[in-house]
C-alpha cells in the first residue's frame, strides 16, 4: 500500500544516489546482497541480545539498500531476470532474519510468549505474502496489493523494536500483533485477488 504513495517521493532522494555508484562501477546485485548481509548479521546480532534501539537503527540503514539497488537498475535502463531473482530471494532472508531474530529476543530474553507468538506469525505470514504474489504471477494470474507489503511490515515492526528500545513499556509486543493481525488479512486479500485474477 505504502508504495503506491511513497515511491515516486522516495525515487527522487535514490535515483540520483544510484546514478552516482553506478558511475562508481558498482552493480545492483552488489548492492543487493551487501544490503542483506548487512540487514540479516544486524538482526541476529543485536535482536537476540537484547539491544534492540540500536539494531533497530542498524537495520533500518541497512534496509535502506533495498531501495538503492532499484534506483541502481533503472540508471542502467532496468534490472536483469536474474537481478529480479536474486532481489526476492535477498528479501525472504533479510524478512526471516528480522523476525526470526526479535521472535527470539521476545522469547529467550524478554520471555514473552505471546509477543514471540506474534513474531512467529509475522514470519511465516510475510513469507507466504510474497510466495502467493510470485506463484500467481508465475501462473499468470495477478495478486498485486494487499494492507501491509514488505515496507510497511519493516516500517510497523522497526518502530515497535525502536521504541521498545527506548523504554517504552510493551512497544514491539503491540506492534507485533498489529502487525500479525494486519499480515493475515493480506494472506487473505492476495488469495481473494487471485481466485478473482483465475476467474
Amino acid at each position: 500500500m505504502l508504495n503506491l504513495f511513497a515511491r515516486e517521493t522516495v525515487s527522487r532522494v535514490t535515483d540520483p544516489i544510484g546514478a552516482w555508484l553506478i558511475r562508481c562501477g558498482l552493480t545492483p546485485n552488489l548492492v543487493t546482497l551487501a544490503g542483506t548481509v548487512g540487514t540479516s548479521v544486524a538482526a541476529l546480532w543485536f535482536f537476540p541480545r537484547g539491544e534492540l534501539f540500536v539494531g533497530t537503527v542498524v537495520v533500518t540503514l541497512c534496509a535502506f539498500f533495498d531501495l538503492i539497488d532499484g534506483a541502481m537498475a533503472r540508471a542502467i535502463g532496468g534490472g536483469t531476470p536474474f537481478g529480479a531473482v536474486l532481489d526476492a530471494t535477498c528479501d525472504r532472508i533479510a524478512d526471516g532474519a528480522v523476525f526470526g531474530a526479535i521472535a527470539w529476543w521476545a522469547f529467550a530474553v524478554e520471555h514473552n510468549s505471546s509477543a514471540a507468538a506474534a513474531g512467529l506469525v509475522c514470519l511465516v505470514s510475510a513469507q507466504v505474502i510474497s510466495y502467493v504474489k510470485a506463484r500467481a504471477e508465475a501462473t499468470g494470474l495477478s495478486a498485486d496489493g494487499g494492507l501491509v507489503e514488505r515496507a510497511e511490515r519493516l516500517i510497523i515492526a522497526l518502530v515497535g523494536t525502536g521504541l521498545h528500545g527506548l523504554g517504552v513499556p510493551r512497544a514491539a509486543e503491540i506492534a507485533l500483533w498489529v502487525l500479525a493481525v494486519l499480515a493475515v488479512i493480506t494472506v487473505v486479500q492476495r488469495i481473494v485477488a487471485v481466485h478473482r485474477s483465475a476467474r
